[in-house]
């Protein structure tokens, strides 16, 4: 194992800066899970049925995360709407809600009511500014008549709007989501220290061929070309405090991943920071990563350093065990078998992984055909 000199050490507890926990039964299904995957801080995506746009609907869903789980502390955020004005984000600010959430129109789940053009929200941009919240980007352009722009391009070509809303906003704090390009990497390097992004725990192992043959990897952005693989990983364990954590977990019912238009969205939540240490151990394997690139301190830089930094919050003191896993005999559970897809089968060695739990979403109790091995 390339990554043995990991085994047994004791890092805080990670923050997760891009989840997805839905509402009702799914929502009550996948919130316990956040703790499973050694975390214990997550920043809560807004793009619920209807969309959370007011303060009252805010707090209102962080109430019922909060009861569903209690040694979890949720990072909540709006939905840029029209309905959101200067004067909602000073409501905001003082109700403790961390950003605004921004998603460009139909480009991935729950996004119907999401931005045209962003030259509408400019005055609510000064106040977010004047009040330190922070904006955060889902990074594509849509596709538009006359425009060539599809999944591939679309983060790269959402690129120049990052820099033009930096430009007209200096002090704004960003955060470009789920950089999936080497293009989206170097453009968040090239903004001043207020631009930061997250990366996922998926797309360090993702290519466009993994999704584009199994839609339990398709997600929004797509995964693209090995060289951005690359990047991804090199930049995840680079030290660099514009990069952290946010898995983008998005767990969906089994049937819409299998529909004929499937959703976007991948489910990791129950794993995160395992899946983390095996992309890193992946890369040593495949030559991307040294094994004297991967240290103790960047790992606990890019899970739970950049963004205590980044969000002023404050340092936990948990020291959970590193989940060192590996790939089971198939990545992914029979999708007949289960209503919410896991993406990763793998294997810990936690003395106690609550995994083989039951997952009831239906009226159905289906358990997870999951071995779990520990060493």
């Amino acid at each position: 194992m390339p990554l043995e000199k990991l085994e047994g050490v004791e890092l805080p507890a990670a923050a997760d800066m891009h989840v997805h926990l839905r509402e009702n039964e799914m929502m009550e299904l996948v919130t316990p899970m956040i703790r499973r995957g050694g975390v214990n801080t997550v920043f809560v995506m807004p793009n619920l049925v209807p969309p959370v746009t007011t303060v009252a609907h805010c707090l209102a869903y962080k109430k019922q995360l909060q009861e569903l789980a209690p040694d979890v502390t949720f990072l909540m955020s709006l939905y840029l709407h029209p309905h959101i004005s200067p004067a909602t984000v000073k409501e905001a600010k003082q109700a403790g809600i961390t950003g605004i959430k921004s998603y460009p129109h139909g480009v991935t789940t729950h996004s119907d009511h999401g931005v045209m053009s962003y030259e509408q929200f400019y005055p609510v941009f000064e106040e977010m500014e004047r009040q330190d919240m922070v904006l955060n980007l889902h990074g594509e352009l849509p596709p538009s008549q006359g425009q060539d722009i599809t999944v591939l391009n679309a983060e790269e070509s959402f690129l120049p709007t990052l820099k033009d809303l930096h430009r007209r906003f200096p002090k704004l704090r960003i955060i470009l989501e789920h950089c999936t390009s080497a293009a989206a990497i170097q453009a968040v390097k090239d903004c001043g220290p207020t631009v930061a992004a997250t990366i996922t725990a998926h797309h360090p192992f993702l290519i466009v061929d993994d999704w584009a043959g199994d839609p339990h990897c398709f997600c929004k952005p797509v995964a693209k070309l090995p060289s951005d693989r690359r990047a991804i990983l090199k930049t995840l364990i680079s030290g660099d405090p514009k990069f952290f954590f946010g898995t983008d977990s998005a767990p969906h019912p089994a049937h819409t991943k299998r529909a004929d238009r499937f959703a976007a969205g991948v489910f990791t939540q129950p794993h995160a920071v395992g899946y983390v240490v095996d992309a890193l151990e992946q890369g040593i394997e495949t030559g991307v990563l040294a094994e004297e690139d991967v240290t103790k301190e960047k790992l606990q830089g890019f899970l739970s350093g950049a963004e205590t930094h980044l969000l002023n919050l404050t340092e936990t003191c948990e020291p959970p065990k590193v989940l060192q896993c590996k790939f089971g005999g198939s990545r992914f559970l029979p999708p007949d078998l289960v209503v919410v897809v896991v993406v990763f089968v793998v294997e810990t060695n936690a003395p106690k992984l609550e995994l083989d739990l039951v997952l009831e979403l239906t009226l159905e109790l289906l358990l997870l055909p999951i071995e779990l091995k520990l060493v």
